[in-house]
C-alpha cells in the first residue's frame, strides 16, 4: 500500500475489490451554486459511500460545516461502514474540491490510511472506468475517533499566530478575494485578509489535466508564494474546504507541522473584532 496521500485511477481500479478498501464520494455543493445536486445518486464509483460535508458536521455552529464532535463523527462513520484499519480512498465530482476536506477530516479524527483519488471522478469517467447508481450494502463498522487537536486551528490560534509570528498563515482564496477587490460569496463578510497571511489560490496546485502537480512543482509553488516549508503552516480559505487542498499539497511537498483553520474567512471576516487587511503588501 502506498504512503502517498494520492492514489491514481489505475491504482484504485486494481484494488477496487479489496475487502479492506472503502471508497468515499465526498460531496459539498460549490458556495456559488448551493442548490447543485450531487452526481452520486446517478453515477458513482462502484461500492462508494456518500459523505455529505454539510451533514457530517457540527450542527449547532453558526459557521458552515465545522468539524463535529468525535463521538458524532464515529457514529456517522459507523453508519457508512467505515471502520478502524481500513484503507480509505476519497474522491469528489469536481476533481479536487471537497475530497481533500474529507481526507483531512478523516486524518484529523485518527484514520491512518486515507488517500485522495488523483483527478477524481472526472478523470475516472474520462478513462471509461466503471460506475453505477447502486446503493452499496456495507456492514456497520467501529470507527474510533481520536481528534488530533494540533491539526485544527481556531480563532484564538490564528490571533496567536499573527501576534507571535510562530506560524505562517496560507490563504487558499483567489487573489481578488484576498486583497478585498472582490466581494465574498457568503453575505455579511468583510473583504480582505488576515494580517501577515500569504496568498496561494488552491487552483495553482492543480495541473491542466486535473491532476495534482508533482512534489517538485509544489515545492517551487509554495516557495514562490513566500512560504518556508520547514516552518509551521496554518491553512485557511472561505470556509475550511479548499484550505484542505493546500494542506494536501503541503503534505505532498514534505511539510510536517500543519493545521487548518476550520472557521476560516466565514468566521474571521464575519466578526467585528478581528483585524482585516486589504490590498497587497
Amino acid at each position: 500500500m502506498t504512503d502517498h496521500p494520492l492514489v491514481s485511477t489505475q491504482w484504485l481500479a486494481d484494488h477496487l475489490s479489496s475487502p479492506d478498501l472503502v471508497v468515499v464520494n465526498a460531496w459539498m455543493p460549490p458556495v456559488t451554486h448551493p442548490d447543485a445536486p450531487p452526481v452520486y445518486p446517478n453515477a458513482h464509483i462502484p461500492g462508494a459511500v456518500f459523505f455529505d460535508v454539510n451533514e457530517i458536521c457540527e450542527k449547532n455552529s453558526d459557521l458552515p460545516h465545522m468539524l463535529p464532535a468525535p463521538h458524532v463523527f464515529s457514529s456517522a462513520m459507523r453508519k457508512l461502514g467505515i471502520g478502524d484499519g481500513q484503507t480509505i480512498v476519497v474522491y469528489d465530482d469536481f476533481g479536487f474540491y471537497s475530497a481533500p476536506r474529507v481526507w483531512w477530516t478523516l486524518k484529523a479524527m485518527g484514520a491512518e490510511r486515507v488517500h485522495v483519488l488523483d483527478g477524481g471522478f472526472p478523470k475516472w469517467r474520462a478513462e471509461g472506468r466503471p460506475f453505477d447508481d447502486q446503493e452499496p450494502l456495507r456492514t456497520q463498522s467501529h470507527f474510533s475517533s481520536r481528534l488530533n487537536h494540533g491539526a485544527v486551528a481556531d480563532l484564538d490560534d490564528i490571533k496567536s499566530a499573527i501576534t507571535s509570528e510562530n506560524r505562517q498563515i496560507l490563504d487558499a482564496r483567489s487573489h481578488e478575494r484576498f486583497t478585498g477587490e472582490a466581494s465574498e460569496p457568503r453575505p455579511g463578510l468583510r473583504p480582505g485578509h488576515m494580517p501577515s497571511a500569504l496568498n496561494l489560490p488552491f487552483t495553482k496546485l492543480i495541473s491542466e489535466d486535473g491532476t495534482f502537480r508533482s512534489r517538485n512543482d509544489l515545492v517551487e509553488i509554495f516557495e514562490e508564494a513566500g512560504l518556508n516549508l520547514d516552518q509551521p503552516v496554518t491553512t485557511s480559505c472561505g470556509s475550511g474546504v479548499t484550505a484542505a487542498i493546500l494542506t494536501l499539497g503541503l503534505t505532498i511537498a514534505g511539510a510536517r507541522d500543519l493545521a487548518l483553520y476550520d472557521g476560516s474567512w466565514a468566521e474571521w471576516g464575519g466578526r467585528d473584532d478581528t483585524e482585516i487587511v486589504t490590498g497587497t503588501a
